[in-house]
């Protein structure tokens, strides 16, 4: 079973590297890429927790704009962590969440709601890139909302009038920066509509043509009929299909190895790295 899109405490979801680990090999997974938002922080404790039975994939899940201000993620998978480009922009990403989240507690403030930064800071993992899911977190420890589900639904969606963007690459950009630090770029979960505005078809052709190696068909936030698109897509443009949970430890629905990728794609994707860099004991 291969699961190419996950996340821990270093990001946004709830398990630690260590537990996310050893959940995966107890559950029978065979290959999991750690995908946590703009940030590699979480790779070492994954690779000192791993045992033998599980291939580890080191990856992040990069936050992008497209030059219209839509909200895109971009999966970078078998890049070479040490690389200074990849990870100065993942450092400016990470830097530019913070005024975005004062900004959207200001629109949360002004519309009533009781909630500070202070509040989001003390659900924050130390080390942890900052996001959404913990002004969820915040929200529900407030007892404004009961989930984070609920808070995403009716408060912090993209479509919400409280949902700020903040400073990030381009799909273009992000892919070029994956591709030059050795890795393979995949798009995460492009047509999941419930969250807002979503690509044009058209748009999948200039991020092939900068270096764009799959596409995420099936993930649970996309229909089958959003899926069968994009397959289409892929098929039109040559591009790997992958599946994944994004699985997020409770912080979501999502249960590991929900969806997964078939290990022809996966063989074919992990080949165009420019180095096997996945990690085995």
């Amino acid at each position: 079973m291969i699961d190419l899109h996950t996340h821990t405490t270093c990001s946004d979801g709830t398990d630690t590297p260590h537990y996310l680990i050893n959940k995966a090999l107890s559950e029978g997974i065979s290959v999991l890429a750690l995908t946590d938002h703009d940030t590699t922080s979480g790779w070492q404790a994954a690779i000192d927790a791993l045992r033998p039975g599980l291939d580890l994939v080191l990856g992040a899940e990069i936050s992008c704009l497209t030059n219209d201000g839509l909200s895109v993620h971009m999966l970078g998978l078998l890049f070479d962590g040490t690389n200074q480009p990849m990870q100065e922009a993942l450092e400016n990403t990470r830097d530019g969440r913070i005024p975005r989240m004062h900004k959207m507690i200001e629109l949360l403030r002004e519309a009533g709601y009781k909630i500070t930064f202070a509040d989001v800071e003390s659900v924050v993992p130390e080390g942890a890139t900052l996001g959404r899911p913990h002004l969820a977190d915040a929200l529900v420890k407030a007892g404004i909302v009961k989930s984070r589900d609920e808070a995403f639904l009716d408060l912090l969606n993209n479509n919400s009038p409280f949902y700020v963007s903040h400073l990030a690459p381009t799909p273009v950009e992000a892919i070029k920066l994956i591709r030059a630090a050795g890795g393979v770029a995949v798009i995460a979960h492009p047509f999941a509509t419930h969250r807002g505005e979503i690509l044009a078809s058209e748009d999948f052709l200039p991020m092939k043509e900068a270096g764009l190696n799959g596409i995420e068909v099936d993930h649970r936030d996309q229909t089958m009929q959003e899926r069968d698109q994009l397959r289409k897509i892929a098929a039109e443009l040559n591009l790997v299909m992958t599946g994944s949970s994004d699985y997020h430890g409770t912080g979501k629905l999502n249960a590991l190895g929900e969806n997964l990728t078939d290990p022809a794609q996966w063989a074919h994707l992990e080949s165009m790295a420019n180095e096997r860099r996945v990690v085995r004991k």
